[in-house]
């Protein structure tokens, strides 16, 4: 029978079916979170407990549902766990289920769910260690310049061109930066994960991914610099932004710009 049939006949249970997919790729994407910038393995040893080291059982490793079971905590040595592990499920459910909506169960949807799990892990890693791995971005780069040879994504014109304005104007801002203020006001991982964005993207995204990450960067460092006694040389990464700016610009992206020109008439 096919697929497109079952799923219509039975949406409610695939969104559902796809939102646990989705949440348990959450759970791994928490793994990477916490192992990448460690230099450990993902895959060895299990999943334990960070305080008392023991492993954790596949019962209390249900994605969401066991972290509402055990409140929160340990179960052998009670020790509060981040909230983070399930508000990084949760997203990730609920962002396969709208590239579900948008794109159906096709190679499309599966290449952009995959970017969006990258940016995940980058976004939560940058916030941490004020890093981006290369480990994710180089690969990114590679890979999604060979998505452009597929059908309905960018071409692979654009995404070349992506790969260069997504690097080279950051690489110009920076430089900038650097000559009027004498000090680093971005990070290298900064321009590859740019230019992993434009590689999948193109260079419409790039533009995109540089003023929504500005715009709501800007307003965050102000914040933030306003309540931290450091103020102005509190340091914010870009890297969240500009993964907030491309998937953005996956889901709703000329939607905003015509809303955006229609507002400059």
């Amino acid at each position: 029978m096919d697929l497109s049939i079952v799923i219509a006949e039975f949406p409610a249970l695939f969104t559902f079916v796809v939102f646990v997919v989705g949440a348990a790729m959450g759970s791994f994407l928490n793994v990477c979170i916490y192992r990448l910038p460690q230099s450990l393995s993902l895959t060895h040893p299990r999943s334990m407990c960070p305080h008392c080291r023991r492993p954790i059982p596949f019962y209390d490793n249900i994605p969401i549902l066991s972290y509402l079971i055990l409140q929160g905590k340990c179960r052998r040595c009670g020790t509060t766990i981040s909230p983070r592990y399930p508000v990084v499920e949760l997203a990730a459910g609920l962002f396969a289920v709208a590239v579900f909506v948008r794109h159906g169960i096709s190679w499309d949807g599966l290449i952009i769910f995959a970017l969006v799990a990258a940016l995940l892990v980058i976004t939560f890693i940058d916030i941490d260690h004020r890093i981006i791995p290369n480990i994710i971005t180089y690969p990114g780069i590679i890979i999604g310049f060979g998505t452009s040879f597929l059908a309905g994504m960018v071409g692979w014109r654009q995404s070349l061109l992506g790969i260069a304005l997504g690097a080279g104007i950051l690489i110009l801002v920076a430089w900038g930066y650097y000559l009027l203020t004498k000090k680093e006001g971005m990070g290298g991982g900064d321009v590859k994960l740019l230019a992993m964005i434009g590689a999948f993207l193109g260079w419409k995204a790039v533009v995109f991914s540089i003023f929504v990450g500005s715009a709501v960067g800007a307003i965050v460092g102000v914040a933030v610099a306003v309540r931290s006694k450091r103020g102005r040389k509190t340091a914010v990464p870009f890297g969240p932004f500009l993964s907030l700016g491309a998937i953005l610009y996956l889901f709703h992206g000329p939607e905003i710009v015509h809303w955006y020109f229609g507002l400059m008439r």
